[in-house]
């Protein structure tokens, strides 16, 4: 297999990556067979898939705007994955322009497309980093330089947590996380569930036996488990909800059903 130019030296491209299989369902152009491989196998139990990606990506920049019009101006994104068009930082720094990002990924694809995405940008930036070890992230140089911890951040942990395991204890991760920010700092996350997915659980089970198989487990958390996320935090109206359901700029109604599987919400530290 041909190593591409933009593929880092070091990474075996032999092995699926849940970023570039994340990228590849969002039309990209960073990801290799094998994780083309693995989308179509999870895309024969789901064809939605890109559907999910996209509403996920949707619900995103509306949180990042919605956070630039509650005065909070800084991101911390964990999770990140491979920049494409509306990432945070576009988003935030359109409207305004003084908005400062860092990202948060361990993919080495990621971190290095982003740090070419970024290039003479000095007011965001990328960090490798892991969620599952939160002192590592607030420790990066780059969160100090760019973020002012004693001033609210948005905390974005979009699509993440459910590659997570509970072996990991997810839950005192995103305490210790909320613990180091600001009060009046939000909480932005997505996560997968069984809810409001438009097929039978047990077909949709095939997509997470594919990510089984290639060694990520996507955790398919319920609504009540996804809320404990949010202790510490006041939820933003109109709640926990599925995606397409958050503050729409859109009727719901008229989005693909796949959009509205798993949840999505922010909620504002007190």
């Amino acid at each position: 297999m041909e190593r591409p130019a933009w593929a880092p030296q070091g990474i075996d491209i032999s092995v699926p990556s849940v970023s570039r299989i994340y990228d590849y369902y969002l039309g990209g152009s960073h990801n290799f067979e094998v994780d083309r491989e693995a989308a179509r196998k999870a895309m024969e139990f789901m064809p939605g898939l890109p559907k999910i990606m996209q509403a996920n990506r949707a619900f995103m920049r509306r949180a990042v705007r919605y956070a630039v019009q509650e005065g909070v101006t800084q991101f911390l994104d964990i999770g990140s994955g491979i920049p494409t068009f509306g990432n945070v930082h576009e988003v935030a720094q359109a409207a305004d322009p003084e908005a400062r990002v860092v990202y948060v990924d361990h993919d080495p694809v990621a971190v290095a497309h982003s740090r070419a995405v970024l290039d003479g940008n000095d007011r965001a930036a990328v960090v490798t980093a892991d969620l599952r070890k939160p002192r590592e992230v607030l420790a990066a140089p780059e969160v100090g330089e760019l973020l002012d911890l004693d001033r609210p951040v948005a905390l974005l942990l979009v699509a993440v947590l459910h590659f997570v395991e509970d072996a990991y204890d997810p839950q005192s991760a995103v305490a210790e996380l909320r613990d180091a920010l600001a009060p009046g700092s939000l909480l932005i996350v997505t996560h997968a569930a069984y809810e409001g997915i438009p097929v039978p659980a047990a077909r949709a089970a095939g997509t997470v036996d594919v990510y089984k198989n290639i060694r990520n487990p996507l955790i398919m958390r319920s609504r009540e488990e996804i809320a404990r996320f949010f202790e510490g935090y006041e939820m933003v109206e109109p709640g926990l909800v599925q995606m397409p359901d958050w503050r729409p700029e859109s009727a719901p109604a008229d989005e693909d059903p796949y959009a509205f599987s798993g949840c999505a919400g922010v909620g504002r530290k007190a």
